[in-house]
């Protein structure tokens, strides 16, 4: 269940108009949200756009696809093309739970909300009408590509065997025209949870850091994160207003649990790949990375950054100043994030599940 919050912008794409809300950061940062005609609309968690919580941008653009001519005008029906799939064995955790690679901070901050009077409540009583689900099932449908066995059928491997991997039935998943390079999950009440890539993570990162991006939204299913990014939405909705015991302190709590519950699906992400270095380069990309310059990123460099801004902010300035830029943010700072994979990566507790795990 996601709710969004609403301004007085609209975008007409196709026959369907969408209000949309506009709020930018200080840095000009802008987010993105998923939007519905006249109804409720949907805010999701995505992997790699940082949000501010006062930070609103909606970018729908109908798209022109030029169709592509056939070089056969045959009839005859062919078998469905077989989906590639990884040939390496790898480890498998068939019994593993979110809870097995909850971040402490997620874990902390999570019974910190639970312990808030009535914001549980409220959560799990955000439930959107029917209607509305079914618009926003066919305006994703009508406007991106639905990846199966047939479609995208690379993509589609990476989503199976990450789902094996993690021991989860497969979400639907969609590629949508998207400039900007993110990802995001969206589970309905009742409804088959579904995940969104947009086409520039296509472009921008190889196969497996792309299986990074797509095993750290499984993590948001696997960790059973959507109760709580509702509650997030509730305040950002601005129902605080209605509610006295919703105050400025709650609301900082919760996005803090935002920013620790990302860092738990970054642990899904290396459970996946594991290898650390994907994780991180999938970081490092999304923070500055070049298609075309590829072969010159330097993961270690990007670590040795991470380093680097540790050390700057380790006095008491610095820390204060490295609160208040994360303060407002939905995301955790790629360089902290880099270093919070690097370090679980040699934790006994990574090594742990790794020697539990299944090689198949």
């Amino acid at each position: 269940l996601f709710v969004l919050t609403i301004d007085n912008m609209s975008v007409q794409t196709s026959s369907l108009r969408y209000s949309l809300g506009t709020r930018r950061d200080n840095h000009g940062t802008a987010s993105r949200y998923r939007a519905m005609p006249s109804g409720p609309y949907v805010r999701t968690c995505g992997f790699g756009v940082h949000r501010s919580k006062n930070n609103v941008y909606m970018d729908i653009r109908r798209h022109s696809v030029q169709d592509s001519a056939t070089s056969s005008s045959s009839t005859t029906t062919t078998a469905p093309a077989a989906v590639p799939r990884p040939t390496l064995k790898k480890n498998r955790f068939p019994d593993l739970t979110g809870m097995d690679f909850q971040h402490p901070l997620d874990k902390q901050n999570t019974n910190m909300l639970k312990s808030l009077p009535g914001l549980q409540f409220i959560a799990k009583s955000m439930i959107m009408s029917a209607g509305a689900e079914e618009i926003l099932y066919l305006e994703n449908i009508s406007t991106s590509i639905q990846v199966g066995p047939n479609q995208l059928s690379t993509v589609y491997s990476l989503l199976v065997d990450a789902c094996e991997t993690l021991g989860m039935d497969c979400p639907d998943l969609y590629v949508r025209q998207n400039p900007v390079p993110n990802a995001y999950t969206l589970a309905l009440s009742g409804k088959r949870p579904f995940i969104v890539l947009h086409t520039s993570l296509l472009d921008l990162l190889d196969d497996a850091e792309l299986q990074a991006v797509i095993a750290h939204e499984l993590g948001h299913l696997k960790c059973d994160h959507a109760v709580w990014l509702t509650a997030a939405n509730v305040l950002a909705l601005g129902t605080v207003s209605l509610l006295p015991i919703f105050t400025a302190t709650v609301e900082d709590q919760v996005m803090r649990w935002l920013r620790a519950a990302e860092l738990s699906c970054d642990r899904a992400a290396l459970l996946v790949t594991q290898n650390p270095k994907v994780v991180v380069s999938s970081f490092m990309k999304l923070a500055g990375g070049s298609s075309r310059l590829a072969n010159e990123l330097n993961v270690d460099a990007f670590l040795e950054q991470s380093r680097s801004y540790e050390k700057a902010t380790s006095s008491p300035m610095g820390w204060y100043l490295r609160n208040a830029q994360n303060r407002a943010l939905s995301h955790p700072l790629p360089v902290l994030r880099a270093r919070e994979i690097d370090a679980w990566s040699h934790s006994g507790e990574f090594r742990s599940l790794i020697k539990s795990s299944v090689i198949v």
